[in-house]
């Protein structure tokens, strides 16, 4: 009978433990299953390029409904470099290059044994390369889920989190068809339908390049994105969600010309042993070999010596700015031309310089891309002065109702603005 009353309390005990660890399993997917019916939604929609005054100077009736109806700013400040992948990551991150790691197109990692190239698949998809808490990991942590038609990070799994559905970047994809999708994932059964979603458009930025800024053709490109958009933006009215989705439109970069003026040619006046350059017109990093002090210093002198419109920076003598001075992939000198101007390491290089570009200064007006917000609790009609690439993080997490888990939060102008116009 004593062992007959040992079992039955062991066979209670096992029963309790059982029930306490189904509760528990239970519970986070009850909570997921809470957070997902209550979030609102968010669509991030980038347009490679697109400089701050396109959007009063040429047509784009979708944009300037976003703006009647939500927050406009004057221009977005990018980040330095000027450049595609650092500023995107920017956005997304509320971080500068030397925090999330992406600090150019391509680059060295610390230890100078391996190179991120953006267009290098292995590279863009391998989530080591890349720091901080992307808009889309916030929301897989909480359970709220996203999906990417293309952003910079999307095909990686950042600190091991990637969307739950990305597609890779192809820009033979039609815009329809982007739009199309971003739809579909809206109207998926509630369980599986993404809270964050990402969109991007690179036509208006490979139209520029090719034909300048501002020419026919580049306003026939913004003018074929602003209708992809509102085409999006009818499909949300029609959305029974349409009341819960914010969305953001920014650009990463503005687009600038060249001058006539002939570039700086380095290996005209140096030689280019021993450093390994990545070069983009405006824009340069030099990676050197030799990184003793005094060898790095004199050939950032050397420059300097021949060069009238721009400078080679040590990173820690550059702007305070532009945030590189700690930062370990940084390269030993990096060279930034005046705006219109050229760097280029040898004349072979010479054709490749572009009709339009970007890489200049983030101070140069030139450079400055847009930001639009409009949703629900956003004030409709607000105009605010130039913000930061940087500035607009807080206000993707207060859109879907997610807390900023960065060790150190910086103030919000943006979040500022919002509440002094409440």
């Amino acid at each position: 009978m004593i062992f007959a009353k040992v079992f039955t309390f062991r066979q209670g005990f096992a029963l309790l433990l059982m029930m306490w660890l189904t509760a528990c399993s239970i519970a986070p997917q009850a909570s997921s299953a809470a957070a997902r019916r209550d979030a609102p939604y968010l669509v991030l929609i980038s347009i490679d390029g697109f400089r701050f005054d396109y959007l009063d100077r040429f047509p784009s009736p979708a944009l300037q409904r976003i703006a009647a109806e939500g927050i406009r700013a004057e221009s977005l400040r990018p980040v330095w470099p000027t450049l595609t992948f650092p500023n995107h990551f920017s956005i997304a991150t509320g971080l500068y290059p030397a925090e999330h790691g992406i600090i150019a197109n391509d680059f060295m990692n610390e230890s100078r044994y391996a190179w991120y190239h953006y267009k290098k698949r292995e590279t863009v998809q391998d989530g080591s390369w890349y720091r901080g808490e992307p808009i889309w990991v916030a929301a897989e942590r909480a359970g709220i889920g996203s999906a990417a038609f293309y952003y910079v990070g999307t095909e990686a799994p950042v600190d091991g989190v990637a969307p739950s559905d990305w597609r890779p970047f192809d820009a033979s994809v039609p815009g329809g068809e982007r739009v199309e999708q971003v739809l579909a994932w809206l109207a998926l059964p509630e369980q599986q339908r993404p809270h964050v979603i990402t969109l991007y458009f690179e036509h208006v930025d490979t139209t520029s390049h090719s034909y300048g800024p501002a020419t026919p053709q580049t306003v026939a490109a913004i003018r074929r994105v602003d209708g992809w958009i509102g085409e999006l933006l009818k499909g949300i009215d029609a959305s029974p969600l349409a009341d819960k989705v914010t969305v953001f439109v920014v650009s990463d970069h503005g687009q600038g010309v060249y001058r006539n003026d002939e570039p700086l040619v380095l290996s005209d006046f140096m030689s280019l042993e021993n450093i390994q350059i990545v070069e983009s017109g405006p824009v340069s990093l030099l990676y050197l070999a030799d990184r003793s002090p005094q060898h790095v210093r004199a050939v950032r002198a050397a420059i300097n010596a021949r060069w009238q419109h721009g400078r080679a920076w040590l990173p820690e003598e550059a702007p305070a700015a532009w945030r590189i001075a700690n930062s370990p992939r940084m390269a030993d000198i990096v060279l930034q031309a005046e705006p219109g101007y050229a760097v280029v390491s040898n004349r072979d290089q010479l054709g490749k310089i572009n009709k339009g570009d970007h890489g200049w200064a983030p101070e140069s007006r030139s450079m400055h891309g847009i930001f639009l917000a409009s949703g629900p609790g956003l004030p409709h009609g607000l105009n605010v002065g130039t913000i930061a690439a940087v500035d607009i993080y807080p206000l993707l997490l207060k859109q879907v109702g997610l807390t900023d888990q960065r060790k150190t939060r910086p103030s919000s102008p943006l979040l500022d603005a919002i509440g002094a116009a409440e």
